[in-house]
């Protein structure tokens, strides 16, 4: 039976995103750690980007099973 949203498989959504966020934290960290132990120069907006990626996968892992795993499920 489809509902409201189609046929969405929440469980599986929550947990891939969960898992997305997860690793865009550890490759943004991973990616500070290796500039850091290396000691290479890269410009600003590599670290940037790394600092970004970090914060946007705290929050993907965060918010994702609060979204896809109660309320868009409450939703239908």
């Amino acid at each position: 039976m489809a509902g409201r949203y189609g046929d969405v498989d929440y469980p599986t959504l929550t947990k891939r995103s969960f898992l997305f966020g997860v690793g865009l934290f550890a490759f943004g960290a991973l990616g500070e750690f290796a500039l850091a132990a290396t000691g290479t120069t890269v410009p600003a907006w590599e670290h940037a980007l790394l600092v970004d990626a970090e914060w946007i996968g705290v929050a993907i892992a965060l918010l994702s099973p609060f979204v896809f795993g109660i309320l868009l499920p409450l939703t239908e």
